[in-house]
């Protein structure tokens, strides 16, 4: 899309409303009113505390007391309440929708709220959003204006969304300073349950069974660190939110869950088959894969000499970073933005060579006042 049509859609498309206002709506009304200080932005949710103190801050302009009349006016509607709510506000929204007005909502899964759309006969209005960003911790409070920079926005219309409705909210995620990726929902669906639904259940399975496996005295957990730490750190995540996500994701999590099932098996049988060449050949190809995006992408997986930092992004804000780092005679491996932060991880990600100068860099940089995430 060309700047001139970006920003002819920012002006047009100047009236936003929230259903919930918590971590990730409220940082996208932030970035919204940040850029767009001129845009009106208002919010309904049950907190009214929260509420209050949005519109304390200047994030939003009106507070609502429900799902009313105020609606009339806005331009795009954001869900961001809890995903077993969104269907009813849906229903709730479709006698207030002026014309051209779209309705998006921010949950990790899609094909159940598009469909229940479409069972609605809002399909033509309403389009999927899922900004791959979060942080461990949740709330209003906890939201803030760059949350969302540099973080993957995927968008997800259905077959009845006009090109310039779809067009308007990638204009949207770009004007939050996010990197937007148009994707078939279905396609969503089964792409986040391999690399993000999966991998949660496995983590919270694995810690499980060194829970029940471990002794009276307490050993595995004592012992517990490095890498059995970094791929369970999502187990960490919060039961009731994952509960929402693999239902409504049920059966596409099933269908990799199940594959996985099986190659856990067949390694089971390689190792009583003594069979240790195809163990080689089952890491070395799982190996030259994950490094063919280790250094674009990390996902959920960190290094084991790497830590996260939540910076803004502006002009100089790296640098300022490696001079401090470099200052005090500390190399760093490699240093990238993580662009998938949906498990709290910080917008950029530092690599280093060794376990000292990780723990080093930590000490210096909280000095500076950066936060920090392992």
């Amino acid at each position: 899309m060309d700047p001139d049509t970006v920003n002819r859609q920012e002006k047009t498309d100047s009236i936003f409303g929230f259903i919930g206002l918590g971590l990730i709506g409220g940082s996208i009304a932030r970035s919204i009113k940040r850029r767009r200080p001129d845009a009106t932005v208002m919010a309904y949710m049950r907190t009214r505390s929260r509420l209050e103190q949005a519109r304390a801050d200047g994030t939003i302009d009106l507070i609502l007391g429900g799902v009313g009349e105020e609606f009339r006016l806005c331009d795009i509607i954001f869900l961001c309440a809890p995903v077993e709510y969104n269907a009813a506000y849906l229903r709730q929204l479709k006698p207030l929708l002026k014309p051209g007005a779209i309705v998006t909502d921010v949950g990790s899964t899609k094909t159940d709220i598009h469909r229940q759309a479409a069972d609605l006969g809002m399909d033509d209005v309403f389009i999927g959003g899922h900004p791959m960003a979060g942080s461990e911790k949740t709330g209003y409070e906890n939201s803030t204006d760059r949350l969302l920079e540099n973080a993957y926005y995927i968008i997800t219309p259905s077959a009845a969304s006009r090109r310039e409705d779809t067009d308007r909210l990638v204009s949207v995620a770009r004007m939050v300073g996010s990197i937007p990726i148009v994707l078939d929902y279905n396609r969503h669906d089964q792409i986040t349950a391999a690399i993000s639904h999966l991998p949660h259940v496995i983590a919270s399975c694995l810690v499980n069974l060194v829970k029940d496996s471990d002794g009276e005295d307490g050993m595995m957990k004592q012992l517990a660190a490095g890498g059995f730490r970094d791929i369970t750190r999502i187990a960490s995540s919060s039961p009731e939110m994952w509960e929402q996500i693999c239902m409504s994701n049920r059966e596409n999590l099933s269908r990799i869950l199940h594959s996985y099932i099986r190659a856990l098996q067949d390694v089971s049988d390689r190792l009583d088959q003594a069979d240790g060449r195809s163990l080689y050949d089952l890491f070395d190809s799982s190996r030259a894969y994950r490094n063919g995006f280790s250094e674009k992408a990390r996902g959920a997986l960190a290094p084991e000499y790497s830590f996260t930092v939540d910076i803004v992004d502006e002009v100089g804000s790296i640098s300022t970073l490696s001079v401090i780092l470099a200052s005090k005679g500390i190399s760093i491996k490699n240093i990238g933005i993580n662009h998938n932060r949906e498990h709290g991880e910080g917008a950029l990600r530092i690599e280093f060579y060794e376990r000292a100068a990780m723990e080093q860099a930590w000490e210096i940089l909280e000095k500076y006042h950066y936060e920090l995430k392992k």
